[in-house]
């Protein structure tokens, strides 16, 4: 097969920027033009949102140029996506411009949808109800937290699957040890309320972060399906009629994909790129991946999913582009640090097959506990800010196993 061939990545956040810095690395550029796609120019640093309401780190620690973390030889097209016409390998930008392709890569993530829960956005969004999942959203509630005298604090998430599944409980933690510092823990009664049968879907974590908010005196409502809120009453409505009153709503929207995928009919309800678990190819074309938050794998939408995720992805798109079949399987691995307040934290390690296990990590000698609160763990999760922009992002290697190791875990 002769000429130039294209790569287009639609998406210059996590996945997007590391799956083009590290093809750019192992394709010749003779034979691939790769390209990439995004609306502006802001790449957020997702995991520091969840400290921004507690005034931990500053707007400019979390936010920067996409141009600037992308390799120099690879274009960074401005715009938004109109759709994609999958059968004649063509991706249309809203203000007109087509670019064709050869191959495919969609990396837009996931973002909230509070449009889709029925009174959420009606009067009092910003004001009793708010969101940190997105930049605007944890700088808004970082101004009402300055000032909020207390009351009732719901938790509250719509439905999953939702990027980073522990935010919601760290957010839990650290909120609890913010009033206790302000001196007003005594005046927050606060409640998570979780669609979940329990606080996490794995046991031997959900048991680990349940004791954590029993003794931290938050009150958990499990099963809780929400059909809508109510902004007059300020309650959340859950389908069997259940009514919790608040007076400020911290909640987790809907997370779904791009509107773009559902235009052009690649995406299931929630938007999201159905592929195959192991391989991340799409289960309709073989010429679009999905990386990251937007393909359906039953993996957490997680910063660690992606980079371990396209790790395994490079060797098998060198595979497929040559026509090979693709030898690498992605196992689900994810790990994720959860604060839990006062300058600690909790790790889980986990994949597919194998839920979270106490232990330590990456290696036998740790140096990091799993499933336990340490201060070494919050070290970790803060050093990992510059480790994202300076060593992720360019697409060099981590020391730590891509594939989840038993090493270091404990057995059943």
């Amino acid at each position: 097969m002769g000429g130039m061939r294209n790569l287009l990545i639609l998406g210059g956040g996590t996945a997007g920027t590391m799956a083009a810095n590290k093809l750019r690395k192992s394709l010749r550029p003779q034979d691939w033009a790769i390209t990439v796609v995004d609306a502006d120019d802001a790449h957020h640093y997702q995991p520091g949102f969840i400290f921004m309401p507690f005034g931990t780190y500053r707007p400019e620690q979390v936010t920067k140029s996409r141009r600037a973390h992308l390799n120099k030889a690879i274009p960074l097209i401005y715009g938004s996506i109109d759709r994609v016409l999958p059968d004649e390998r063509r991706v249309l930008l809203e203000d007109g411009l087509e670019l064709g392709y050869d191959m495919l890569i969609i990396a837009t993530g996931v973002t909230p949808r509070p449009d889709q829960t029925p009174g959420m956005l009606e009067g009092e969004w910003h004001e009793s109800i708010h969101e940190f999942y997105t930049y605007e959203g944890s700088m808004a509630l970082a101004e009402k937290l300055r000032t909020w005298d207390g009351g009732r604090l719901v938790i509250n998430i719509v439905e999953m699957p939702i990027k980073c599944p522990v935010a919601p409980l760290e957010f839990t933690f650290l909120a609890d040890a913010f009033f206790q510092d302000k001196g007003m823990r005594d005046r927050v009664q606060m409640t998570y309320v979780t669609p979940l049968p329990g606080v996490f879907t794995k046991p031997r974590a959900a048991a680990a972060f349940g004791s954590t908010l029993d003794d931290k005196g938050i009150a958990v409502e499990s099963d809780f399906m929400i059909e809508r809120v109510d902004p007059e009453a300020k309650t959340l409505v859950s389908y069997d009629e259940r009514e919790i009153p608040f007076d400020l709503l911290v909640t987790i929207p809907l997370n779904m994909g791009a509107d773009y995928v559902a235009r052009s009919r690649l995406g299931n309800e929630l938007n999201l790129v159905p592929v195959d678990n192991f391989t991340l190819l799409s289960k309709d074309y073989d010429t679009i991946f999905a990386l990251g938050d937007a393909n359906d794998i039953p993996a957490s939408k997680a910063g660690s999913v992606a980079h371990f995720e396209v790790d395994v992805f490079i060797d098998n798109f060198l595979e497929h582009v040559a026509g090979q079949p693709m030898s690498h399987r992605f196992d689900g691995h994810a790990n994720c640090f959860i604060e839990t307040g006062h300058k600690k934290a909790m790790l889980i390690d986990f994949n597919y097959e194998v839920e979270p296990l106490p232990g330590r990590y990456p290696y036998r000698i740790g140096p990091l506990s799993l499933l336990k609160e340490t201060r070494v763990n919050h070290l970790g999760k803060l050093a990992f800010r510059w480790t994202y922009w300076n060593v992720l992002m360019p697409g060099h290697s981590m020391p730590v196993p891509v594939h989840m190791s038993m090493s270091g875990k404990a057995k059943e």
